[in-house]
């Protein structure tokens, strides 16, 4: 009689619907990579599972296996198991489909599970997209066509005040300074004057500002800035002696089209 020939393919599915009492022959779908699973004696059945994705519970790290409790969004909890790797409790993984194993005894962990599936491996997760980029600063306010040194925080020219010019080959009246100052910039000035404003703690220096009664509050020539070290009394008249500066600016707004820096002052 002729003998008949069943492919392997068939031969699974006969096996598949055929109740046996021996343990089931190990399957030749076992997942890339995975290390040798011992297979139990009890009656076990395989399918393939799909994809899952869920919460992780529980980890155990156990014969080249990481055993994953995973919390479905569905509600329904499931053990998974992957080629070993790091896993964290409490962060949301996705596991490629699998084989499907029932009453499963795992002799290293000493437990059997009543199901369990050995996935095909983790399914990268995307990378989180790079956060937008830090616009950069609002550039700073357009600087002031006005001197703030100069015209806006000058004290306006006092009445009844005349104060002698100084002696010497340096000395010069509020006016006179003015009118020469592209020609004693960074020269050493000498002049006298009231104090009409002290401020101190700024840029670590004291800012007095003099007049003597010369020069015009129209054209901003009547107030002299000076920076000093010292803390003279508001309404002393002083001789001031430093350095002139033309068209300095010091940032912030502090402009001066004319100032004497360095300055010692003296009654």
């Amino acid at each position: 009689m002729k003998k008949s020939h069943l492919s392997p393919l068939a031969f699974i599915v006969l096996c598949s619907i055929v109740s046996v009492s021996a343990a089931a022959p190990p399957p030749s779908n076992v997942p890339a990579g995975h290390p040798k699973i011992e297979y139990p004696t009890q009656s076990t059945t395989h399918q393939q599972s799909s994809s899952l994705s869920g919460k992780v519970l529980q980890v155990l790290n156990s014969g080249g296996y990481s055993y994953v409790y995973l919390l479905k969004s569905n509600g329904e909890k499931v053990w998974i198991a992957v080629t070993e790797a790091r896993i964290a409790v409490g962060e949301p993984l996705s596991f490629k489909e699998g084989l499907v194993m029932k009453n499963f005894e795992s002799k290293t962990l000493k437990r059997t599970f009543d199901t369990i599936i050995f996935s095909n491996g983790i399914i990268a997760q995307p990378k989180a997209a790079a956060p937008a980029a830090t616009p950069p600063p609002a550039a700073p306010p357009a600087r002031q066509s006005a001197p703030m040194g100069s015209k806006v925080a000058v004290r306006p020219k006092e009445k009844g005040i005349s104060v002698k010019k100084a002696h010497g080959p340096n000395a010069y009246t509020i006016a006179e300074i003015y009118r020469n100052s592209a020609k004693l910039n960074k020269k050493r000035v000498v002049v006298r004057g009231k104090i009409v404003k002290v401020t101190s703690g700024i840029m670590k220096r004291v800012w007095i500002h003099i007049q003597d009664g010369t020069g015009s509050q129209a054209q901003g020539t009547h107030n002299l800035v000076c920076t000093t070290k010292t803390t003279p009394h508001l309404d002393d008249v002083v001789t001031v002696k430093g350095t002139l500066a033309k068209d300095r600016d010091f940032g912030y707004g502090y402009r001066y089209n004319v100032i004497i820096e360095n300055a010692t002052v003296s009654k």
